[in-house]
């Protein structure tokens, strides 16, 4: 099932995920939804507009390597320095709103 994401929430799952090794399509989807226990489950019409605006922004490199399967080559996205920095910029926001909501919360 597709889900709305805040702006910027899906730049903070994928980069997230890069951080761990570089990845392509398909691959970064299952991750995401293993790492997640299915609640950020999305499907590639999401994932590829937000990936190329990634790169857009150079936050991520993308290259091709042959599939190990036979296949045709795949593209591979990995995470930049830029995109290192913009990561813990949005871990730091993430935590600081999640903070937040905790004390809300609390009085409700």
């Amino acid at each position: 099932m597709d889900q709305k994401f805040k702006q910027g929430t899906l730049d903070l799952i994928l980069l997230t995920v890069l951080e761990q090794k570089p990845m392509y399509g398909l691959e970064i989807l299952k991750a995401v939804n293993e790492k997640s226990g299915g609640i950020f489950s999305f499907k590639e019409g999401s994932l590829y507009p937000s990936l190329h605006k990634l790169v857009k922004e150079q936050c991520i490199e993308a290259y091709w390597e042959p599939s190990t399967s036979g296949g045709p080559p795949r593209k591979y996205y990995k995470l930049t320095d830029i995109g290192l920095g913009t990561l813990k910029s949005k871990k730091e926001e993430w935590a600081t709103l999640k903070n937040g909501m905790d004390l809300l919360l609390r009085f409700t």
